[in-house]
């Protein structure tokens, strides 16, 4: 073992969740800086760190210290210190403070900071706001230290100690102590695993109650995340057993406590998480007393002949029986693929109740496909969580006792509506209200629980519209003619041309694809077209990991694309001004969603914060929130669901081999508004459209709302009758 000491320069990498680390530090008797590489999380420039490990030889990066174990102290001199203060370790003291008060203190600055941090305010420039959150940020850094110092003893990595710090404060210890699978309750980002890992380190035995409790509530939240709103009880033991090394009998026996405390609930052998359970059941009553309640306005269809002439519009009856059917439902769902016709159909529908006097109000799932209606449509549409009108804590504001306010209510990209943002949503309808669900079936499903959208057209109880003639403007869009070729799974027009506005480029190894993608959203692209690569130029890709995954693709493409030294670092991604990021999760403080991009458009080095603009409103991120955002120069095609790009450029081998569905590549066509490049295999694409096979969700949805009672017969009369005129009070 040999030692080294030494002071942190530069950190070149660091991944957030095991604390692996790349520095570049200055060294007695170096005389260029060296490399160090090993696990040594929470580490800051200006650092002084005694090392124990040894040195070796990279063939791609060179001479290299590995470390075996690592210890950090405060550095001594003063340039050291101005290092250290300036990395961003304190809140309100960036590069710029730091000499200054290095210049004022000296060797005595971290003494005073510690001992005396009033006497900060002789610095110049520094006021008595910044005083106080110089002192309460040092105080929580020696707080996180301390927490990490513990939980690192148990390997748990920097970004989770700070979330468990940011969550239960000066508590953290002592909760970990006393139940780690609290962790993956309450705090976004820890799942099961970690806190099963600090659980051992603890010594809590693998049989306790406490934590076959957790694996089995984690079992059911990752089924969720794969689309299922419950689990059978042999499949949740079984999955459960292998993931947890127990005996079945003792899942069981947990799981029994878990049904009689209501942890879980049971119908047959469906086992739900609460929150699932009450949201499918609840969907399924207010959809049937939705259909079984009258309206508040009388809507008389007839003269639909003439309908189109008077709006200059020619309707195919399709598109007119489609305007009827929403004139004459409760509920009714407007279905079909591109170039059908579906926007034009429901500008029909709103001119409709328009003429009727109607208050109309218009929603989507998402930021992007709310701006698209309301472009489409000339008026404002909302994302659902703001039409209901979403504050944290208190939840939906829109809701039973306080209802949205309208006569109809009109959805658009349908088939991204989990199950709980349905049921939320439904909650918020007053029973006269007209709703109107419109989609395409053949997209990928949400990403949440839930098949919604086909759920409720199998139950066979809602009036549905098909639209599924390609109108003659489409049928010059390569994009549009192929989607629906796909759709029918059959071969794909890639010849390209001109005139095109589908090409595909083959390329046999992923290298080849990487590079070639570059070449084309860097210069081909933005050449040819016109366009500004950042903002009209979108790559989606199959998967995350991988040569041509999303993560590999982002900073391949950040490098490319924006250069920019003015960053802020959150583990091993760097966050450059004028990188276009996604949100990845829901902030409801911040009213920004998972899936919702935007362009970072300032960063303070020196508070350490980042705002983004997301399609015009500006949101600002600390930096220990960062994890929240993703670079999105490439994106998951289940992340671009309700978005659409003037440019598409599509990465498709055969090493997403376990990806390749029709729905998957079909959803990612259906991306472009103008131009779709394709870079990869051809076998890939062939394989994608013959494979048509979509994993079953377990849902009841359309079971429960095809179940024999009252509203559903008098529902059902009504829809076989035929009535084009229904009288309502």
């Amino acid at each position: 073992m040999e030692y080294l000491r030494c002071v942190v320069e530069r950190i070149t990498y660091q991944n957030a969740d095991n604390g692996y680390t790349v520095l570049k530090c200055a060294a007695k008797n170096a005389q260029d800086l060296v490399t160090v590489v090993g696990v040594m999380p929470d580490t800051h420039v200006g650092s002084v760190l005694a090392l124990e490990g040894f040195w070796k030889v990279d063939a791609k990066y060179g001479r290299q210290f590995s470390v075996e174990k690592f210890e950090e102290t405060l550095p001594a001199t003063v340039y050291g210190i101005e290092k250290y203060l300036g990395s961003g370790l304190i809140k309100g003291v960036g590069p710029k403070f730091a000499r200054r008060i290095v210049e004022k203190f000296g060797k005595d600055t971290l003494d005073v900071i510690e001992e005396n941090p009033d006497a900060l305010i002789e610095v110049e420039g520094i006021g008595r706001v910044r005083v106080e959150r110089i002192k309460k940020s040092w105080e929580e850094q020696k707080e996180i230290k301390n927490i990490m110092l513990f939980l690192q003893g148990h390997e748990v990595s920097t970004s989770h100690a700070t979330k468990i710090f940011k969550t239960y404060g000066s508590d953290s210890i002592s909760i970990v102590q006393e139940n780690p699978y609290r962790l993956a309750d309450d705090i976004w980002g820890i799942g099961f695993k970690t806190a099963d890992t600090i659980a051992e380190k603890m010594g809590i035995e693998k049989d306790r109650f406490i934590r076959l409790r957790s694996g089995i509530l984690y079992t059911l939240n990752k089924l969720s995340e794969n689309g299922h709103c419950y689990a059978v009880r042999e499949q949740l033991i079984r999955t459960a057993e292998q993931l947890l090394e127990v005996e079945g009998a003792e899942l069981e026996i947990t799981l029994d406590e878990m049904l009689r405390t209501e942890d879980v609930i049971r119908e047959e052998e469906a086992i739900y998480l609460p929150p699932f359970f009450f949201s499918e059941t609840g969907c399924a009553k207010r959809l049937l007393k939705l259909l079984a309640a009258r309206r508040r306005v009388q809507i008389a269809v007839d003269a639909m002949a003439s309908f189109g002439e008077n709006q200059n519009i020619t309707y195919d009856e399709v598109q007119l029986e489609a305007i009827r059917v929403a004139l004459s439902s409760k509920v009714m769902i407007l279905t079909g693929g591109p170039g059908t016709g579906k926007t034009t159909t429901t500008m029909g529908i709103i001119a409709a109740y328009r003429a009727a006097g109607c208050q109309i109000l218009l929603a989507a799932p998402t930021g992007r496909a709310a701006k698209r209606m309301s472009e489409a449509t000339g008026m404002e549409a909302k994302t659902i969580h703001r039409l209901l009108e979403y504050k944290p804590p208190e939840g939906y504001q829109r809701r039973e006792e306080n209802p949205l306010e309208g006569d109809v209510l009109i959805l658009d990209e349908c088939s991204m509506i989990d199950i709980m943002l349905m049921y939320n949503l439904l909650k918020a309808l007053p029973e006269h209200m007209t709703l109107i669900m419109v989609g395409d079936t053949d997209q990928l499903p949400s990403v949440g629980a839930g098949n919604v959208l086909k759920d409720i057209i199998a139950s066979d109880r809602i009036p549905v519209v098909r639209l599924s003639r390609i109108f003659r403007q489409a049928q010059g869009s390569r994009i549009i003619m192929n989607a629906h070729r796909i759709n029918k799974g059959e071969q794909i027009d890639m010849r390209g041309g001109r005139d095109s506005d589908f090409f595909f480029a083959a390329k046999d190894t992923n290298e080849e694809v990487v590079d070639l993608l570059v070449k084309y959203c860097t210069e081909n692209l933005p050449r040819y077209y016109h366009v500004d690569a950042l903002q009209d130029i979108q790559v989606l890709t199959p998967i995350q990991r991988g040569i041509c995954g999303a993560v590999n693709l982002n900073q391949v493409l950040q490098e490319a694309m924006n250069p920019s030294p003015v960053f802020l670092r959150r583990g091993g991604t760097q966050y450059r001004l004028h990188d276009k990021v996604m949100q990845i999760r829901n902030d409801y403080d911040k009213e920004v969603f998972n899936g919702d991009i935007g362009v970072i458009n300032h960063v303070d080095m020196e508070e350490r914060e980042l705002t983004v603009n997301f399609d015009g409103r500006e949101v600002v991120y600390d930096v220990s929130e960062l994890e929240e955002l993703a670079l999105a120069y490439a994106v998951t095609i289940h992340k671009s669901q309700g978005s659409e790009y003037p440019i598409v450029v599509m990465p498709f081998t055969m090493s997403h081999y376990v990806m390749l569905q029709r729905n998957l590549l079909y959803t990612g066509v259906t991306r472009a508004k103008k131009i779709l490049v394709l870079i990869g295999e051809k076998k890939a694409v062939w394989y994608a459209i013959r494979n048509e096979t979509t994993a079953d969700r377990n849902t009841k949805l359309a079971e429960r709302l095809r179940e024999d009672s009252m509203e559903s017969r008098i529902v059902a009369r009504m829809v076989q009758s035929g009535q084009t005129e229904l009288q309502f009070d």
